[in-house]
């Protein structure tokens, strides 16, 4: 099978060597790899560039920079270079973070994955950084694919259409559980990590503000909010979101346990029970809305849980 990678680098000296080394090592390596500096205002381009001229399969793009750093820009980012990769004859396509690092046969593997299930539409693996293992610390589960690597069968990136620039984040999320929501099955292979070298979620904002962030996805709904009519499979006819202030709590509740690597307790079980009628899907963890048949985080980005409302 072909693949194609996406990397959407801005102002990543300090890692995107780390991930320029694991691919220039990879047993399998992609038809194409585009790396794309968003404007990079420290020596990301220059070891871009450097390593893109030892290689015929990378292709180094420039974008001029707009103010201000979100996740909608990142996905403009993936989506510049995904042009210069869509005539290509590929299977597979995926996005690779630029502060990541992965073994020889990392991406062979995945690889190995969609060749053996014509169903499997996201593939990717657990990650790793200092002191933390997503796969036993994270309240994700197995259908989950992290954003660092994340690889599409074609087909189901079409079929998805792509990534969805929103600006609140979880745009990896969307893509996932849009995948599933659409019949293809997603999935997170244990026997492999890559390594993520920046503290999650630190780009853009300091360590306390990333481990609030991080936390605050765990605090699930108290209110009931009606989201219309969607796949029953996905949500029943209601979500319950939590006020803003529980998800403040639950922000420095559950980022001081992230960054103590003290386990997962980000669904609340035990404070949720409470109110009976819950049940865990899932798509739990996230705040959202259905807007034209993709689950999209709501501003606010507090988490949510998915109920049925009794009668």
């Amino acid at each position: 099978m072909k693949y194609v990678l996406i990397t959407p680098a801005h102002n990543e000296q300090a890692f995107i060597e780390h991930t320029l080394r694991s691919m220039f090592a990879q047993t399998l390596p992609p038809a194409r790899w585009v790396i794309v500096d968003d404007g990079s205002t420290d020596k990301t381009v220059e070891i871009a560039e450097r390593y893109a001229r030892q290689c015929s399969w990378i292709n180094f793009v420039r974008l001029a920079r707009q103010q201000g750093r979100s996740f909608s820009k990142k996905v403009g980012a993936f989506n510049a270079g995904f042009e210069l990769v869509r005539t290509i004859g590929f299977d597979v396509v995926g996005n690779l973070d630029a502060d990541i690092s992965f073994e020889p046969d990392y991406l062979e593997f995945l690889l190995s994955k969609f060749a053996a299930d014509s169903a499997l539409g996201v593939a990717g693996t657990p990650f790793t950084e200092d002191g933390y293992d997503s796969a036993s610390h994270s309240f994700e589960g197995e259908n989950h694919v992290a954003g660092g690597c994340q690889l599409f069968r074609r087909k189901c990136f079409e079929d998805i259409g792509g990534y969805t620039a929103n600006a609140a984040g979880g745009v990896d999320w969307i893509a996932v559980t849009t995948a599933r929501m659409m019949g293809w099955k997603t999935q997170s292979f244990r026997e492999k990590r890559f390594h993520h070298h920046r503290p999650m979620g630190t780009a853009g904002r300091g360590t306390l503000g990333a481990v609030f962030l991080y936390g605050r996805k765990g605090f699930l709904p108290w209110k009931f909010t009606d989201l219309g009519r969607v796949p029953d499979n996905v949500l029943g006819d209601k979500a319950t979101v939590r006020p803003r202030r529980m998800c403040i709590n639950g922000g420095l509740y559950g980022g001081v346990a992230y960054r103590n690597q003290k386990g997962s307790f980000a669904r609340t079980d035990a404070i949720s029970s409470r109110r009976g009628n819950e049940e865990a899907t899932p798509y739990s963890g996230h705040s959202f809305e259905i807007q034209e048949g993709r689950p999209i985080p709501l501003g606010s980005a507090c988490p949510a849980r998915v109920a049925t409302n009794p009668a």
